[in-house]
């Protein structure tokens, strides 16, 4: 049978047909989705639902989601690291990001009264994507001295970990390296080697 299910839907995600429909729904921020949806589509970008979300895009590529937290709506850049943020508004979305940067809002006041900045940065990150400018590569990651040793002594364990995306590597090394002694270091391996076995994330279940 031919999956017709439409781009962004994924397995257990509730589907809404458009970004109205999902506006009738929203009980967390739709006064404010409905304030930055004007100056959304003002930029001339396409408006679609993907990934469950609102998501507007120039000529094909995604420049900006609109993201519902339980705090706050985030207006997500897909590539907000290469804009110039002169406001300083904009706000990593964890240490494993390189390129997404977010801008928040708690209220409609906030949309208004960011509306010049909005605009502007909009303008920015459309000229971004069509001048097609991508974030440099990550460095090489610098596994920590405990991680690394055991990887090497431990085969199973260094081929999960090798399978994993860049990302889920690099969450582990942070995740494993924050700790200040090397006992604890040794303990949190432990307790993922499992999961790390496995070809699962920090985060997966």
């Amino acid at each position: 049978m031919t999956d017709e299910r439409p781009v962004g839907y994924a397995r257990g995600m509730k589907h809404y047909p458009d970004v109205d429909a999902y506006l009738s729904e929203s009980e967390q921020w739709p006064e404010e989705i409905a304030a930055l949806r004007p100056m959304l589509l003002g930029a001339g970008l396409t408006e679609e639902i993907k990934w469950g979300k609102p998501c507007y895009s120039h000529d094909g590529k995604n420049v900006v989601i609109v993201q519902e937290m339980s705090e706050f709506l985030a207006l997500m850049f897909f590539k907000g690291a290469l804009l110039a943020d002169p406001e300083g508004v904009l706000e990593d979305q964890g240490p494993n990001s390189r390129s997404a940067r977010r801008m928040t809002f708690r209220s409609t006041a906030d949309v208004t009264r960011r509306s010049a900045t909005i605009k502007s940065y909009l303008e920015e990150a459309i000229d971004v994507s069509e001048a097609g400018l991508q974030v440099a590569p990550p460095p090489e990651l610098e596994l920590v001295e405990e991680l690394q040793a055991r990887l090497a002594e431990d085969p199973a364990l260094r081929a999960g970990f090798e399978s994993l995306t860049p990302g889920r590597r690099r969450e582990y090394n942070l995740h494993i390296g924050s700790a200040k002694q090397s006992a604890t270091r040794h303990a949190r391996i432990d307790k993922y080697a499992a999961k790390i076995a496995a070809g699962k994330g920090l985060r997966d279940r």
